[in-house]
């Protein structure tokens, strides 16, 4: 396996075009667009779950100037995933690949320390592309204030549900033990969110 790794992070072979689309060219991009890179890459190989960072760290945590970080760091991350299901659709894996983007969770509209802003748990964004999810679905929404959800919420086990679906697996049915009793990944709870789905 190492003997493989190291052909993989070897992205020489690639076209020059490639290393444009991911922002390899522009010094800001580089490690987002490296990293979503190597993800593709580690699709096309089947490897069956890869997961890219993008910021390194705590690089996100806006607990102050939060519009100078974020600004940054979403210029390049938005580059480099919109990168990743490009190239995973022009290498014909986009269809069979889940995509999920999210964060630990979202931050709250009201101001912290002046500039920054605090964790926020009770409403943030998770969108998923990919292997039968319908694109440019949306039905969630938050309150003005992004507070809270306040139109159709989804729970966290809804989206694990929905992502055992789309690997095959019903998680009612998925089974683990944890200290001698027998446990559901979805703590036996969650819904697959069907209307996101193609079929």
């Amino acid at each position: 396996m190492q003997e493989h790794a190291r052909f993989l992070v070897d992205i020489s072979d690639e076209a020059l075009s490639v290393h444009r689309l991911y922002g390899l060219d522009n010094p800001a991009a580089q490690e987002p667009g490296r990293r979503m890179l190597f993800a593709a890459r580690l699709s096309e190989r089947y490897v069956r779950f890869v997961q890219a960072y993008a910021g390194s760290g705590a690089a996100w945590d806006g607990h102050n100037d939060i519009k100078a970080n974020h600004e940054r760091l979403a210029a390049a991350t938005d580059r480099a995933v919109s990168a990743l299901l490009q190239d995973l659709e022009d290498r014909g894996i986009l269809s069979e690949t889940l995509v999920v983007f999210h964060t630990e969770f979202g931050r709250t509209p009201s101001s912290q320390n002046n500039n920054g802003r605090d964790h926020q748990a009770e409403g943030f964004s998770v969108w998923l592309a990919g292997a039968g999810i319908k694109g440019r679905h949306r039905g969630r929404a938050t309150d003005e204030l992004g507070e809270s959800v306040v139109e159709d919420p989804v729970q966290i086990e809804d989206l694990h549900a929905t992502i055992l679906h789309l690997g095959g697996l019903d998680h009612t049915r998925l089974l683990y033990d944890q200290n001698g009793r027998r446990q559901r990944l979805t703590d036996g709870k969650g819904r697959v969110i069907r209307e996101i789905l193609n079929a």
